[in-house]
């Protein structure tokens, strides 16, 4: 099983060009990846709203552009447009995987004046590999709010905790309908832009232990690489800001279930389709 993560920025490169298409096309040429997992996809914003822009539906696009895929997305900042069409921004999950359950889950967004932010959203998709079920999450947490992005870490645990312990206990099943339970396991995947670098006190926090029986993330990077650090995945060929330096801050998270199997991480560095890197994960049947 072979996942994929990158913060697109709504497909924008470096050299200022919004093309989905190559960009997917990059991520295939990376990589045949079984689940594509991908933050800030637009919708109906165009520039100056988001430098560059046009008005596509990136949502639609990315089924267009991933034939054999499903596409399930979920939309933070939803805003109205004009001719009653929504303005949408958010993150979205691809997966040739067979996909079962799917959810999507508003995060944390406490008051905080002082700066900039947006409502924030974990995109679920419960994905049928071949050695079982796994719940896939993507996010993308707040960028300028240290006090959102706590709360968001821990909702993000929350929606993990959650999920283990129906695996755990179970359930009364309906066989039709909205009551029906489809697969609920406990083996879990979650991948985005975090915002918060290896050394932030979140990133420890989304690593430890749990005290009801869940089962912990582990960092897929050192779970390959141990102590070597992961490469930055933003600022690097482009700052953000004149004070931004380069940082890991897009990883993928693996829960016990899953740490085993996970055998390959991978940084593309050189790639200029975003202000992002990809980040490839690869995990194997035994």
């Amino acid at each position: 099983m072979i996942v994929l993560t990158w913060n697109v920025q709504w497909f924008r490169g470096i050299d200022a060009r919004v093309d989905p298409a190559r960009v997917i096309a990059h991520a295939r040429s990376l990589a045949d990846f079984d689940v594509l997992c991908v933050q800030e996809v637009a919708d109906n914003f165009p520039d100056p709203g988001l430098a560059g822009n046009d008005g596509r539906d990136q949502f639609a696009l990315l089924s267009e552009l991933l034939p054999g895929y499903e596409v399930v997305h979920g939309v933070g900042a939803d805003h109205p447009g004009p001719h009653g069409r929504r303005r949408r921004f958010g993150n979205a999950i691809a997966s040739r995987l067979p996909v079962q359950a799917v959810r999507r889950h508003a995060l944390p967004w406490p008051a905080d004046p002082a700066v900039p932010s947006m409502p924030r959203v974990a995109v679920e998709a419960v994905v049928t590999a071949r050695f079982g079920p796994v719940r896939v999450i993507t996010t993308h947490l707040e960028y300028w709010s240290a006090a959102q992005r706590r709360a968001q870490v821990a909702r993000v645990r929350e929606i993990h905790a959650e999920a283990h312990a129906h695996a755990r206990v179970g359930g009364t099943d309906r066989e039709d309908g909205p009551f029906r339970r489809l697969a609920m396991p406990r083996a879990t995947i979650v991948t985005g832009d975090f915002n918060l670098g290896p050394d932030d006190p979140e990133y420890a926090r989304m690593l430890a232990p749990f005290d009801d029986g869940t089962s912990r993330f582990h960092d897929a990077w050192r779970l390959v690489h141990g102590d070597a650090p992961q490469p930055a995945t933003f600022n690097v060929h482009e700052r953000f800001t004149p004070q931004s330096e380069p940082i890991a801050c897009d990883f993928v998270f693996a829960s016990d279930e899953l740490a085993g199997r996970v055998r390959a991480a991978e940084v593309d560095s050189a790639t200029r389709l975003s202000d992002h890197q990809p980040v490839v994960v690869s995990l194997v049947d035994r």
